[in-house]
């Protein structure tokens, strides 16, 4: 049988085994109704998590991991995709409880699926990943709620991280005032060039603080959650929008409902894992437009399946700036 190239994840009692496998053809999931050729795959923080089997993101064995890919379609029987078609697929328990995008061939679900816009790269678009159409859902959540570059200044936590570094890319493209605040005073320089007005410690968000702090954001976008998340809330002006979409400090909230009912913030959660299609397609549409190229290459780099391993432990140590674009 012919074979491809990909990261293969087993665990037989309890021990856990990843690698770079020849994997059979027939052995490609049966509920897939689109097979795919992935040219590019990208590594996330839930990625990471499956190759260190850091926590029990994987919800079956055998597994293929790669939350991202993009490519081409090979064979469907889906009736909105045919052969020769270019495609993103993020999220929807691919790489958890389906087999992914870290390997040459994938077998997909058509109503995943979106098409690869016009402006994009397959390579540009798994720069993107993820993180980056996460950013735009979180953009899109503040301008929903009313905040524009005329409302104030913008807070983004994690920011050297992909959800992070995006956002300041996106919002900056867009004229707003953007403060980035990272645990990496180091990479400030970094984080202005891709248009930060101010760099803030992390350490100034992190600890427990008041129910209510000095009004500073006209708009939040977290994804570090716990008590970065608290006083970011805490510190939102009034009718403010905090946009939720990470959990990077913890999946904790030890926050009051202090600035929700005496300044009427909103806390908006944003999910990308199962978002409906259509809001997909209007933010990869978006991405495609509105992406600065300059600067997402400045954010991201290429690397080989082989080096997939130590790009994950670099993330999980939080020691990897901007995205990582895996050629297959």
């Amino acid at each position: 049988m012919p074979t491809f190239r990909g990261i293969l994840l087993t665990k037989t009692d309890e021990v856990f085994s990843a690698s770079v496998n020849a994997i059979d053809h027939a052995s490609l999931p049966v509920e897939g109704d689109v097979e795919v050729a992935i040219e590019y795959s990208t590594i996330n923080y839930k990625d990471a998590l499956a190759l260190t089997n850091t926590a029990p993101v994987v919800r079956r064995w055998p597994m293929v991991p790669g939350i991202d890919g993009a490519g081409t379609v090979v064979l469907s029987s889906h009736p909105a995709w045919k052969t020769g078609d270019r495609f993103i697929l993020n999220g929807f328990g691919v790489g958890e409880t389906y087999w992914g995008c870290l390997a040459e061939t994938a077998k997909l679900k058509g109503d995943w699926l979106v098409p690869l816009p016009a402006g994009l790269t397959a390579k540009q678009s798994m720069a993107i990943g993820t993180a980056g159409y996460t950013a735009m859902l979180c953009l899109m959540a503040l301008e929903k709620h009313g905040v524009s570059p005329a409302s104030g200044e913008i807070l983004v936590t994690g920011a050297s991280g992909g959800v992070g570094s995006i956002a300041i890319s996106l919002l900056s493209s867009l004229g707003f005032n953007v403060v980035a605040s990272t645990g990496k005073l180091s990479e400030a320089s970094f984080l202005k060039t891709l248009g930060a007005n101010d760099v803030i410690d992390r350490a100034t968000l992190c600890a427990p603080g008041k129910p209510l702090q000095k009004e500073r954001w006209a708009g939040v976008v977290d994804s570090v959650g716990s008590f970065t998340l608290a006083n970011a809330c805490a510190q939102t002006c009034y009718g403010g929008v905090v946009a939720a979409c990470g959990l990077a400090q913890g999946m904790d909230f030890p926050a009051s409902v202090a600035p929700f009912i005496l300044r009427g913030i909103t806390l908006a959660g944003v999910d990308s894992v199962m978002a409906p299609l259509a809001l997909r397609e209007t933010a990869w549409r978006r991405l495609a437009t509105e992406i600065d190229g300059a600067k997402l290459q400045a954010i991201s780099r290429e690397i080989s399946l082989d080096e997939t391993f130590a790009a994950a432990a670099e993330i999980m140590a939080g020691t990897l700036r901007g995205r990582v674009v895996v050629k297959l």
